[in-house]
């Protein structure tokens, strides 16, 4: 029996989360331009709000600004990078991702409610994370910067094209944040600010 070969979004650990109706306003959606690969830039629904009758809603929070990449033989996803508006929802994303992550992957989550100078590595349910503070930029410009890369480097490169640069740079990297639980994450976050303060109506 041969085994089968995943060859669409919709067969990946991405397309099953489009599936379940959590992907939401996808700059990307589709294949990258490296061969074999999908990619997904948008948000992911965390928790959902309850709908009456046949109402629509959006959803009550996402882990939002996300940059994933998976192969096509991939059945968990090897790097997820996005924003939380609250360090305490680590817990929801993990419920909601669980059986899609995977203990050597690489997930980077940037936080509105941790000391701007804090960073940290979080081992959760056999997960590592890295927990970085996100104040005013976007969580692209925040990973650009992170792993060094120039804006102009990558500015001719198709939306797909820059994905892939930043995912492959990304795999790479190594840090020696401090550990802390989860547990201990929730005790020194501070209150979630708000986003819309100080900007023009």
């Amino acid at each position: 029996m041969t085994e089968l070969t995943l060859t669409s979004f919709a067969d990946t650990p991405l397309g099953t989360l489009g599936k379940d109706g959590r992907l939401f306003d996808a700059v990307l959606k589709g294949p990258t331009d490296k061969a074999g690969c999908f990619g997904f830039r948008g948000d992911i629904a965390l928790k959902f709000q309850v709908s009456l009758a046949d109402e629509k809603r959006p959803p009550d929070y996402c882990v939002e600004q996300v940059l994933s990449r998976v192969e096509a033989e991939q059945t968990k996803l090897p790097i997820l990078i996005g924003y939380l508006h609250s360090f305490a929802y680590l817990k929801d994303f993990v419920e909601v991702l669980d059986d899609k992550l995977s203990a050597e992957g690489t997930y980077i989550l940037f936080c509105n409610n941790i000391d701007l100078l804090a960073k940290y590595q979080v081992h959760y349910r056999g997960v590592n994370f890295i927990i970085l503070p996100l104040d005013e930029a976007t969580v692209w410009n925040e990973t650009l910067e992170l792993l060094k890369i120039e804006k102009n480097d990558i500015k001719k490169l198709s939306t797909g094209g820059k994905l892939d640069a930043v995912v492959d740079a990304a795999l790479k990297l190594k840090v020696d944040y401090p550990e802390i639980t989860y547990e201990d994450g929730l005790k020194v976050m501070g209150s979630v600010r708000n986003r819309n303060a100080n900007r023009p109506v």
